[in-house]
């Protein structure tokens, strides 16, 4: 049999919180500049996907907003944290994008596009504390 999770000590469940309100700062002001100035983030957007890449661009844009406000409000809280590593894993794909359209580009583009892939792991396992710890 299975043992169930033990409860989350006072200061767990602090630190998940904290999380939460950062992820969902960093979040909408990624949504927003999404929505505002999409056509930097047009160029993610792998070519595999159908449709317009500024329709994929908005939606992502509506995504992180809607997960901002998720993880922004206690009640909503597990549900975000469950929503904030959908969304790292569904953009996963464009940092991808960007880092193999950087292959050719100066060495230092090349280290931040290729820097940016592993830290979508730090960002999920963020998103998986919240999730647990709501």
């Amino acid at each position: 049999m299975a043992d169930s999770p033990q409860p989350l000590t006072p200061s767990a469940r602090r630190r998940a919180a904290r999380s939460a309100r950062l992820q969902a700062g960093a979040l909408a002001g990624m949504g927003l500049l999404h929505v505002i100035r999409p056509g930097a983030s047009d160029t993610l957007i792998p070519s595999a996907l159908p449709g317009p890449a500024r329709a994929w661009t908005y939606g992502s844009g509506v995504a992180e907003l809607t997960v901002a406000a998720l993880l922004a409000a206690p009640a909503a809280r597990r549900v975000g944290g469950w929503a904030a590593v959908g969304l790292y894993l569904a953009v996963w794909p464009g940092n991808v994008q960007m880092a193999w359209d950087a292959r050719h580009a100066s060495p230092t583009r090349r280290i931040i596009t290729l820097a940016r892939l592993p830290l979508q792991l730090p960002m999920i396992r963020a998103g998986l504390r919240v999730a647990r710890g709501a």
